[in-house]
């Protein structure tokens, strides 16, 4: 129960918590956050999931006893765009890996700070690694599909095997939705295929879902077509 973790009075007076990365998330982890499910960052902690992170209003007032300048983001869009992520990048991030991330990308930063803890990876932006972030959205997936399909060049479903997507089934929406209420600086639909955004835009009226549900018989067509050669 939440009383047991209130340890706001019980440490020992010569420990000492500084304001260090390390000092924070094992302060969270002393008074029973699960921060496999956060996403750090010096000014704020996202909560990804506020199930498994068992990130409770009453531990979230111990914590911020200990650190009042640490916001905590309670933002339930951006519990579902990490619940979105995850689905993709359980399956394509392998344990202990080198992740190569993308420059002055907010939302990858935020995706991917929790998975050093999940899988143990290394996060770089030089050098060397095993996987790169490629910050493809749904959006532009589905206009890229489009795009094959207009130009008359099949359904142009290309990933890489050294990439991972982690925003490749969220939508552009949430994703400013959520930057939008956070201060964040918005970001645009890298695909300006003019056809391709007309039909998008055409879809959006009348089947607000399809995006999914292009991606899914997409990949269903493609799956066949290889089986099949």
């Amino acid at each position: 129960m939440d009383f047991m973790f209130d340890i706001s009075g019980l440490a020992p007076e010569e420990e000492k918590f500084s304001t260090s990365k390390k000092d924070v998330l094992k302060y969270l982890k002393m008074i029973g956050v699960d921060t496999r499910f956060i996403s750090y960052t010096p000014e704020k902690i996202y909560i990804n999931s506020l199930r498994f992170s068992k990130f409770s209003r009453t531990r979230e007032k111990t914590f911020n006893k200990q650190y009042p300048d640490i916001k905590i983001v309670r933002n339930k869009l951006f519990q579902k765009i990490c619940s979105k992520s995850a689905k993709l990048l359980t399956l394509e991030i392998k344990p202990n890996s080198t992740i190569l991330m993308p420059e002055d990308n907010f939302i990858c930063e935020l995706m991917l700070e929790p998975y050093t803890r999940k899988y143990g990876v290394k996060l770089v932006y030089d050098g060397d690694y095993d996987l790169k972030v490629n910050p493809l959205i749904l959006d532009d997936k589905v206009n890229t599909i489009f795009e094959g399909l207009f130009n008359g060049e099949g359904l142009n479903l290309v990933e890489n095997d050294d990439e991972i997507y982690p925003l490749a089934n969220v939508s552009l929406e949430w994703i400013n939705s959520f930057l939008e209420m956070d201060g964040r600086k918005l970001i645009k639909k890298e695909n300006d295929n003019e056809l391709a955004n007309s039909f998008s835009e055409f879809l959006d009226d009348v089947a607000p879902q399809y995006r999914e549900n292009v991606v899914s018989a997409s990949e269903f067509i493609e799956e066949k077509l290889t089986n099949n050669k």
